[in-house]
């Protein structure tokens, strides 16, 4: 199974949006916007109501973010608007992620355990907000303001299955390079170094560093990943460029989880990694 998909940073956000999500988010938002006016509030205080910040607030009336099911509960109740801004949260899931985002998300949401090797930046669900903005930011042709915050609140939302039970294993192998190529800044590529260590210290959750000097190295072949279905077999996922594969085939999926094995017996230890991330955030 071959998709298309975009490259800013193991993403695949980017194409076959569930025709009409603009429409749908826009829909939203103009309903968000009625009832709060509606209720004599400005934006800042529905935000202060909900747990969410002005700017938010403001994104979502526009359009140009996807409430989670949470914004649109609490700000059903605050405005009293009798269910009708709960009821968009299936619409909106929709419009959330492109069809093939959906997929792979569902995947991850199924995946009881997973394994990815990064090579070029920060893996997608490792992430800051900042750091994936930057990302999108970096892309030619250039995207529009509005694409990037869809972009970016979508990857951001497939970030829950860290906080998922039952929790699923989850290893990551970065390359050294990743961990020391400012994207955004060296302000982002900070908080994206202290997020690493954070993440790094969930029980679930393992981070390795493949250091640069290391003469041997078994994943020369670029990034990949590798899911766990709970009620299915194994899969692989590979990206290159503007393209993304799905591989099920599963001699093809032997090859790589022997490759991810090595590569984690050719990197530093998790303890030693988290070492080695603080030791670059020092020098940041």
């Amino acid at each position: 199974m071959t998709t298309g998909a975009g490259q800013a940073g193991s993403g695949t956000e980017d194409q076959d949006w569930e025709e009409g999500a603009d429409d749908i988010l826009k829909t939203v938002g103009r309903q968000v916007k009625l009832w709060r006016e509606r209720a004599g509030l400005k934006q800042a205080e529905l935000g202060q109501a909900i747990g969410y910040s002005e700017e938010q607030v403001s994104s979502v009336e526009r359009g140009r973010r996807a409430p989670k099911p949470e914004f649109l509960d609490g700000a059903d109740e605050v405005l009293g608007a009798g269910g009708i801004l709960a009821a968009f949260k299936e619409d909106v899931e929709r419009a959330r992620y492109p069809k093939k985002v959906r997929d792979l998300a569902k995947l991850e949401a199924d995946a009881v355990a997973m394994g990815a090797y990064s090579n070029h930046n920060i893996h997608g669900l490792l992430q800051t907000e900042d750091y994936t903005r930057a990302l999108y930011r970096m892309r030619r042709p250039l995207l529009d303001e509005e694409t990037i915050e869809r972009y970016v609140a979508a990857r951001m939302a497939r970030q829950d299955i860290f906080t998922r039970w039952p929790a699923p294993i989850l290893s990551f192998v970065q390359e050294e390079v990743t961990l020391r190529r400012p994207i955004g800044g060296r302000a982002v590529l900070r908080v994206q170094l202290e997020r690493l260590l954070e993440v790094g210290q969930l029980r679930n959750v393992e981070i390795q560093v493949m250091p640069t000097d290391r003469e041997d190295h078994a994943g020369m072949g670029g990034q990949f990943r590798l899911l766990d279905a709970k009620n299915g077999p194994t899969v692989g996922h590979v990206e290159v460029q503007n393209f993304s594969r799905l591989i099920s085939n599963r001699s093809e999926v032997r090859t790589l989880e022997a490759q991810y094995g090595i590569i984690r017996a050719q990197a530093l230890t998790p303890r030693e990694s988290l070492a080695f991330i603080e030791k670059v955030l020092g020098a940041t």
